[in-house]
This record gives C-alpha cells, sequence and structure tokens, in this order.
C-alpha cells in the first residue's frame, strides 16, 4: 500500500487565499485542509499532524507570530508564513521564532507549491532509508518524534527547523559546515534573515543540550567560516 500524499494545513482569514491555496495544492497532488480562525485550526491538530502548515500572520482571533512560535515548539510539521508583511524585520522575525520560510503576498500558487515540496522533499526522501534516531554523547536525537533525551532521561522537544540544523550536524560530526553549505542544504534565501534564523537555532539547541553559551562543547562556531559538531554520533 503506497503513503498517503503529504498534508498541508492552510490557515487565512481570507476566503479566496484558502481556495486559491487549496486549489494549486490538490491539484499538485497534495491534501489540504483550510481554516479561517486559528481555533479550529489548533483544535484540528490535536486530532492529526500536517507535514507543512500555511500561517498567515494576521489573524482574527489570535496572535499570527505567537502561533507560529508554538507550533515551532510543539509540532513536528514544516510552517511557512504567508503574509502580506513585506518588511526585513517582519521576516526576520518569523524565521527567528521557528518558520521554515516565508511567501509574503501577493505570490503565486506556483511559488507556494515549489516551496512546499522543497520544504518536504529532503525530510520524506530520507524517511525510507535514513535511521531516525542519533546518539551522541550520552543523547539519543529522535526526529521521528522531534525530541531529545537526556543522559539522565529527560525529554526535550525540538522543532521541526531546528531537528533540520541538527541533523545536518549530526550526518557530518567533526566536519566544518559553512553558512553557504547551510543554505544549499536547508534551503530558504542566503542573506541577513537566513543567517540570523541559524544563529537562533543554534542558540536554541546549545540551550537543549545543556551547553555553556561562552565554550560550548558539542557545536563549536568556527568564526570567518562556520561550525563543527564534535560529538561521537551513532545512527540507529
Amino acid at each position: 500500500m503506497s503513503d498517503p500524499p503529504p498534508h498541508v494545513a492552510i490557515l487565512d482569514d481570507e476566503p479566496e487565499i484558502r481556495r486559491m491555496l487549496s486549489e494549486a495544492l490538490t491539484e499538485a497532488g497534495f491534501r489540504t485542509t483550510s481554516y479561517g480562525r486559528a481555533t479550529e485550526f489548533e483544535a484540528a491538530l490535536k486530532r492529526a499532524s500536517p507535514d507543512v502548515c500555511l500561517v498567515d500572520l494576521s489573524l482574527p482571533d489570535r496572535d499570527g507570530l505567537a502561533l507560529v512560535h508554538r507550533l515551532a515548539l510543539e509540532s513536528g510539521a514544516a510552517i511557512i508564513i504567508i503574509s502580506g508583511r513585506a518588511q526585513v524585520q517582519d521576516r526576520v522575525t518569523g524565521l527567528e521564532l521557528g518558520a521554515d520560510d516565508y511567501i509574503i503576498k501577493p505570490f503565486d500558487p506556483a511559488e507556494v507549491v515549489a516551496r512546499v515540496r522543497a520544504r518536504l522533499r529532503k525530510p520524506r526522501a530520507e524517511a525510507g532509508r535514513s535511521p531516525q534516531i542519533a546518539r551522541f554523547n550520552g543523547w539519543a536525537a529522535h526526529f521521528d518524534r522531534y525530541v531529545l533525551i537526556g543522559p539522565d532521561g529527560t525529554e526535550v522537544p525540538f522543532s521541526h527547523a531546528e531537528g533540520e540544523v541538527l541533523r545536518l550536524f549530526l550526518e557530518a560530526p567533526k566536519r566544518l559546515i559553512s553558512r553557504a553549505q547551510m543554505q544549499e542544504a536547508l534551503g530558504g534565501a542566503a542573506g541577513d534573515s537566513f543567517d540570523r534564523a541559524m544563529d537562533v537555532r543554534i542558540s536554541r539547541l546549545r540551550t537543549k543540550l545543556g551547553e555553556d553559551p561562552k565554550n560550548p562543547r558539542l557545536i563549536k562556531t568556527i568564526y570567518g567560516a562556520g561550525y563543527i559538531f564534535l560529538g561521537e554520533v551513532a545512527w540507529g
């Protein structure tokens, strides 16, 4: 039996945008559900977790950025913001709070389909062949559950965006990973917003791993070059 097509949840208070996105994504082979209010969207998430969430920031019943931050902490879904807020600071804030991508209105539906496919391509391609658990320095990273288990058994959740960065490090331990390599592997436009988003995600990973921010042992910054993960990693 073949796997069901990826599920995309659409949260936008404009019916025409919901219809346009749903039609484009359905035609491209995705399953979609649409919501006009955050309360409906959050209630649906308790029943089933989508693969991708498309979230508008200007919602009638909830602060969009706060919702994105909560999704990043609690959901394993990829998060793509779709918003009319075009200022650089809005994009940076959205990425810093855990979004995987940011699309500015007005947009071409074909671009949204392409961005959704890009967010799903690497994780889905790897799901069938790559181990989903990595062990290092007393820690275990469960990418199927988006949780870190510490040496004392404590469970620490991580977001989809943080998981992408962590997997990148764990798949290339003790090798320098440059910003350019991170951008190529993770997608998104290079520039200040991408760099700041990476800084935030790496800082959060260090905090979750109990690292000393002034002298981290596992994720080392090589200034002007990139990062090196110094742990001993075993997959499976």
